[in-house]
This record gives structure tokens, C-alpha cells and sequence, in this order.
């Protein structure tokens, strides 16, 4: 059976994915502008290894980091006690965390809101950002598309380092559009190798469906880019495959 997700990859998020930090601080200058530098408070839901969230520190602002995998917020707070930077680690579901105070911002970068658990949960995440922001605040995050999946999803990627070896493969169910992504690890053990699975789980939404579950939520204001025209040009990215969007909540709560 596959393993509870991020248990091993969360030790080797960061190496497996050395660009994924740059290329988010690139997009959120290029969408957020001047809302960063009139934002005094944040939260980054789906925080991963806790990079946008020590950002955010680094530059002042009271700051919290959501995640559902334990292990990913164990190296968030190792990271930020390290770091020597104040920023409050809450292990919790995207679709019923609950801040001790409303912010000014919610981040949720990288595709994380793609792990929803299913399709009818994207209402549950807006309603819970929702609950999050103080009146006016805003939402800013980015999905992979229906079409990412069917044409990118892995039938099977090998990398070997000198801890692990990963086949990575995949398979997309265009009827439910859900990807499930098996990690298969390879991690050293005496003098031979111990196996252990991963499974994610990936959903997709249409455009139509993401506007109408914000506006039901609350929010007014939706804008959205297609992921080129936001993303660093070194990194060559595709028409299609990627949307980000920023919705603000309605000023009066």
C-alpha cells in the first residue's frame, strides 16, 4: 500500500525542486505588485518547505504556514528556527484551517491547491481562505490545468542521487480528471536498498468552475494569467498548462 504522502519526498523536496522557490518569488512580484508592500500579514496554504513563508518573514510580515504533512511542517519550523525568523508553522487540511487572527494575505503557490482531495472540496478551500482574510484581503494562487495533466503526467521518470533512487510515474482519469502520481523510492538500507511508495493525488477544475466557487465564497475581483506571462522566460513554460489567479474578499466580510 502507498505510503502517507510526503513522508519520504518531504526530505527531498528541496533538492528534487531547486527552482520551484525563485520561479514563485518571480511570479508573485509580476501578480501581486504593490499588494506585497501593503500586506503587513500573510499565510502560505500548501506551504511545502516553507520558502514563500520565510520570505515573507525576511521582509517583516507576520506570517503563518499551512500544511497538511506533518514532515513538511517539521522542516518548516527547523528551517525557520535556523533562519532565526518568526513564523508560526500550523499543521492543518486546506479545507478547514483556521487562523488565530484574519490576514491580510493568503498565498498558495506551486499547484498546491491541486491536492484538494477531490473535486467537490474547491468550494470547502475558498470558504476556508475566506474565513482567513480580513475584509479586502486577498487570494493568490495558481493550479495546474486539465491539459498539464493529460499531456505532462508521467508515464515514467527515473533520477538516481547518491541517498535515493526515484521512479516517478503516473496516470491521469480524464473522466474524474484526477491524477494519481506514485513515487516509487529507493532509499539506501544496510548494504542494499528499502522500497517505499508514495501516492499524490492530483484534481483539476475548468476556469468556470474555479470563478464560481470564489464568487460563491465571497470574492469579487478575480483576475487571472495564463502561466507564461508570469513565470520567469528562462523557464520556457507553455501556454495552457498553468493558470494564476488573485480574487480579493468583498470589503465588507
Amino acid at each position: 500500500m502507498p505510503q502517507q504522502p510526503y513522508n519520504v519526498l518531504a526530505r527531498f523536496y528541496d533538492r528534487l525542486m531547486p527552482q520551484v522557490a525563485a520561479m514563485n518569488r518571480h511570479a508573485r512580484s509580476k501578480v501581486l505588485g504593490k499588494i506585497l508592500r501593503s500586506a503587513p500579514s500573510a499565510c502560505d496554504l500548501g506551504c511545502g518547505s516553507g520558502e514563500t513563508a520565510l520570505d515573507f518573514a525576511r521582509r517583516g510580515r507576520r506570517v503563518y504556514a499551512v500544511d497538511n504533512s506533518p514532515a513538511l511542517c517539521r522542516i518548516v519550523r527547523e528551517k525557520a528556527r535556523r533562519r532565526k525568523l518568526p513564523v508560526r508553522v500550523l499543521c492543518a487540511d486546506m479545507r478547514r484551517f483556521r487562523l488565530p487572527e484574519a490576514v491580510d494575505l493568503v498565498t498558495c503557490e506551486f499547484a498546491a491547491l491541486n491536492h484538494a482531495p477531490c473535486q467537490a472540496d474547491l468550494l470547502a478551500v475558498c470558504r476556508a481562505v475566506a474565513r482567513a482574510l480580513r475584509p479586502g484581503g486577498w487570494f493568490y494562487f495558481d493550479i495546474n490545468t486539465p491539459r498539464a495533466f493529460a499531456e505532462q503526467t508521467p508515464a515514467g521518470h527515473w533520477i538516481e542521487q547518491r541517498d535515493f533512487k526515484l521512479v516517478m510515474h503516473g496516470r491521469w482519469d480524464a473522466r474524474r480528471r484526477v491524477c494519481a502520481l506514485d513515487f516509487e523510492w529507493f532509499l539506501p538500507s544496510g548494504r542494499g536498498w528499502r522500497h517505499r511508495r508514495e501516492r499524490v493525488l492530483h484534481v483539476a477544475w475548468s476556469d468556470a468552475e474555479i470563478r464560481r466557487a470564489l464568487r460563491r465564497a465571497g470574492f469579487g475581483r478575480i483576475r487571472s494569467w495564463d502561466g507564461p506571462a508570469v513565470r520567469p522566460p528562462t523557464m520556457k513554460s507553455q501556454p495552457g498548462f498553468d493558470t494564476y489567479y488573485l480574487a480579493q474578499k468583498s470589503s465588507r466580510g
